[in-house]
């Protein structure tokens, strides 16, 4: 699965709570992201930013489950989960015995994970944490080998909380966006950028 695949997955509140943290947080990465995807699509950034911030991150969400996207929303998606849940990729690194450096990013990463210790260890993930994370996490790690691991592909297929789709789907829990005031666009920037967002779009 492409990391714009698991945008196209994932439910909107955990999707909108990635760019609601890159705004709050990460603000440099917030813009850059923004100002790719808006070239992506032939627009000047202005026309994105002068949207309120709810507006900006529905845009952007929508944006990024392209699959010309791919690119951005794999950053964007790593370094959410590498900042604003390192302490998942810790206990999950730790619990099933994978060396890392202290924040949970693992340069040596084996070629067989030991399924016992995985499954307890996501067990005990999916207790302390929002299911939604987790699901997301584990799909991000697959992404490092080209087929990822067989251990985790039989853990997600035998675990319901770990599939996209599950009805005991829960969002991420991030804080609300916060509503900001800004001027409309002019009706010739609305009109190109109705033009932009109908033009291209991935079927």
């Amino acid at each position: 699965m492409k990391a714009y695949e698991i945008f196209q997955e994932v439910d909107a509140d955990t999707a909108a709570s990635v760019f609601q943290y890159l705004r709050d947080e990460q603000r440099e990465v917030y813009t850059m992201s923004l100002s790719t995807l808006a070239s992506n699509r032939k627009l000047r950034p202005v026309f994105i930013q002068r949207k309120p911030a709810p507006a900006q991150i529905e845009w952007l969400v929508k944006n990024v489950k392209l699959k010309a996207s791919d690119e951005i929303a794999e950053h964007v998606i790593q370094l959410w989960l590498m900042k604003a849940h390192q302490d998942v990729l810790i206990q999950f690194l730790d619990g099933v015995g994978i060396e890392h450096d202290g924040e949970g990013a693992a340069e040596d990463i084996p070629d067989e994970i030991d399924e016992r210790k995985l499954k307890a260890t996501v067990t005990k993930l999916l207790q302390d944490h929002s299911p939604g994370v987790i699901r997301v996490y584990l799909h991000v790690f697959q992404m490092q080998r080209p087929e990822g691991w067989p251990e985790i592909a039989a853990l997600i297929e035998s675990t319901p909380e770990l599939q996209f789709g599950s009805p005991k789907e829960e969002p991420a829990k991030e804080a609300p966006a916060k509503t900001e005031e800004a001027p409309a666009p002019a009706a010739e920037e609305a009109s190109a950028e109705a033009n932009a967002d109908t033009a291209g779009e991935e079927e």
